[in-house]
This record gives structure tokens, C-alpha cells and sequence, in this order.
């Protein structure tokens, strides 16, 4: 067993802050991913907190503020589960270096995202018990890790609009796959929010404050934009996770034997969208066949794909590609997507292989 409860042969990026993702193979194997392999997204040490001694704070623009402790949350709102796909703005940034550097950013594979059953309360219900203000236009989130990366180093804080933060798939989540959330996902509660970047599901929730606008703090001011544009001069905000799609098995540059080879991924369409199709390539994408779509695990879930391919000896190739229900595709090449942060790198995925 590695850090964290974690699998031995997790991919590594980082100890302290612990960031690691699982190797594809095992990551393709069920479509809800176990504890041990879930992977960790972390900016700071992690917070050990006492849950008998923890507090959870609901204040900023409401009429009743809040504090409340995890029994009160268990007793005094419905529970509810949802299963859900976290997923890091930085997943596949590794095909992004592949176009240029993406210098002092944890060069993810395509395993910086995991599936999970929560339960908890829905963060809309204990909005309405503290009789949100109608001013209010966001609901900021705050937890007490430090990140040295922040300047100057503060808290871990970040914001989604009111309207996302009402809507009823948003967890206040303090279980996991049947167990309460380990530490290092965030015990004893976090939010959840389906179909946004990893970012905005907050660990180690201390305050949920309603304000008039976003949070300034450095993570949603600084950290987690798109570069400045002309059209917008202070960058975009990550949100909404853009459609992906990759291939998990086999891994790149893998060696395999002559004959038919079972080609798995997930597709990933984000908040409100499903997957459509998913399509692959083995002649660089002039030709294309449908792979064979699983039906998510629930609403907010991935989906699974596979296909069989018969590959003629020598060099050869696999793009994969997708569409979601509202008719957007996935741009062709990562060289399109790259930024100096790495984000939203998800183009087409190529996998390389050698058939002997």
C-alpha cells in the first residue's frame, strides 16, 4: 500500500503536496474507481481535522447564519447520492508538453480523473435553511489547506455562480464509495459539484459564504483561468469541463502481439451534456470506426468505450475522438488547445504502439 492509502503502482507526480493518478489499465477496469486508486489533486498538505470538533460555517448574504456540525448536517437534511467524475482542469496536460513546455505544472496523463459514489446533502437545502439573499450571485467555498503556490499563501478558496450552486446534484458529500471520505479526499466533508473542474469541489469544507461576487481569492482570481484574449482582457474562469475522451488501454508505447487488440477509454462530456459517439482511428485519422459506448454510472459519470482492432505488424497508431449531445467535437490537435497553464487539453489523443 502507497501514501495515502493509495495503490502501490499509482503514477506519482508529487508527495507533499500528493498528487498521483492511476495507471490507465487499472483505472479501465470498473466504472465507479475504487478509494485506493481515486486520484489526488492537492495544492498543500493535507488538514487532518477531528470531525467531533469540526464546524461548518454558512454566513456571507443569508438571513440565518449557519454552524453546523457534521451530526447536525446528517440529521437535519435529506442524504442523498449521486455518482460522480472529479476531474482535474490539468488532465492530459502531458499531451500539451508533447507541443512545447508547460513549465512548473504537473505533467498529467489521461488518469487525472476518477469516478465515485458520494453521499451527502444537497448544498441547495442548506442554502434555503439559511435563507440565501436574492442579491447574492455566488456562493464562495473555503477550507483551511495553505497553498504555497497562492500569493501571497492563503486558504484554498473558490466560487461557482448561485445558479450552479443551487441546482440539486451539488453535494455537501461526507461519504464515499460506502465509507466516509478519507483525508486525503477531503474528510470529513466537500463539495461536489458534477460536470466542473476538480477545482470547484472543494475538500475540507470549513465555509460555504453567499456574496455578491466571485471569490478573489488567488485560485479562482489567478489560478485556473484561461490566458487573456483580446475579446476577454482578464481571462476565462475554468467551469464547465470541456468534452474528452482518451484511451487507457493499451498504454503508449506498449508492445503487443500480433492479432485482434481490445482498445478501452472513458468519455467525459461535462455539466448538462452526455457523450454521443466515440470513434477511433488507426490510419491518422482518415478513416474512422464507432467504438461500442457504455451507459454512464449515473449523470454526472463518465463513460466507457471500447473497440477491437486488428493492427498490422510494425509501427501503428490509435486516435480517439468524441462527440457529445450537443454536437460539439473535440479539436484534432493538442497544438490548438495549448496554453502556459496547461488547461483543457482535450483534443484528440493519440496512443502509439509497436505490434510485432
Amino acid at each position: 500500500m502507497g501514501m495515502w492509502g493509495k495503490r502501490d503502482d499509482m503514477v506519482v507526480h508529487g508527495r507533499e503536496p500528493f498528487n498521483a493518478e492511476p495507471p490507465g489499465a487499472a483505472l479501465a477496469r470498473a466504472a465507479v474507481t475504487p478509494t485506493d486508486m481515486f486520484y489526488s489533486r492537492n495544492h498543500g498538505p493535507v488538514p487532518r481535522l477531528d470531525p467531533a470538533d469540526w464546524r461548518l460555517v454558512v454566513d456571507g448574504l443569508v438571513a440565518r447564519p449557519l454552524t453546523l456540525s457534521l451530526d447536525h448536517l446528517r440529521s437535519r437534511f435529506d442524504a442523498t447520492e449521486a455518482t460522480v467524475t472529479l476531474q482535474c482542469a490539468g488532465n492530459r496536460r502531458a499531451d500539451l508538453t508533447v507541443v512545447r513546455p508547460v513549465p512548473g505544472e504537473t505533467p498529467w496523463g489521461p488518469g487525472g480523473l476518477s469516478t465515485a459514489r458520494f453521499r451527502g446533502a444537497r448544498l441547495a437545502d442548506v442554502l434555503a435553511h439559511a435563507g440565501i439573499a436574492p442579491e447574492a450571485a455566488h456562493v464562495a467555498f473555503q477550507a483551511p489547506d495553505v497553498s504555497p503556490s497562492a500569493a501571497p499563501p492563503q486558504p484554498y478558496e473558490v466560487s461557482v455562480p448561485r445558479d450552479r450552486a443551487l441546482a440539486p446534484d451539488v453535494l455537501l458529500a461526507w461519504a464515499m464509495n460506502g465509507a466516509p471520505l478519507p483525508a486525503v479526499h477531503g474528510a470529513p466533508l466537500r463539495v461536489v459539484v458534477p460536470g466542473w473542474i476538480g477545482a470547484r469541489s472543494v475538500k475540507w469544507l470549513t465555509h460555504v459564504t453567499a456574496r455578491i461576487t466571485p471569490s478573489d481569492g488567488y485560485f479562482q482570481a489567478t489560478a485556473y483561468r484561461l490566458p487573456p484574449t483580446g475579446d476577454d482582457p482578464e481571462g476565462v474562469a475554468l467551469g464547465p469541463l470541456p468534452l474528452n475522451c482518451a484511451v487507457l488501454t493499451p498504454s503508449d508505447g506498449a508492445v503487443l502481439p500480433r492479432g485482434p487488440v481490445e482498445v478501452t477509454g472513458y468519455a467525459l462530456a461535462g455539466e448538462g451534456r452526455t457523450v454521443a459517439r466515440v470513434e477511433v482511428s488507426t490510419d491518422g485519422g482518415r478513416a474512422w470506426s464507432r467504438a461500442a459506448l457504455d451507459a454512464p454510472a449515473g449523470p454526472g459519470a463518465w463513460q466507457r468505450w471500447r473497440t477491437s482492432l486488428d493492427l498490422p505488424p510494425g509501427d501503428a497508431s490509435v486516435l480517439a475522438r468524441a462527440w457529445d449531445s450537443s454536437g460539439a467535437g473535440m479539436p484534432e490537435s493538442p497544438a490548438q488547445m495549448w496554453n502556459p497553464k496547461g488547461y483543457a487539453n482535450h483534443a484528440w489523443l493519440r496512443v502509439r504502439l509497436r505490434v510485432r
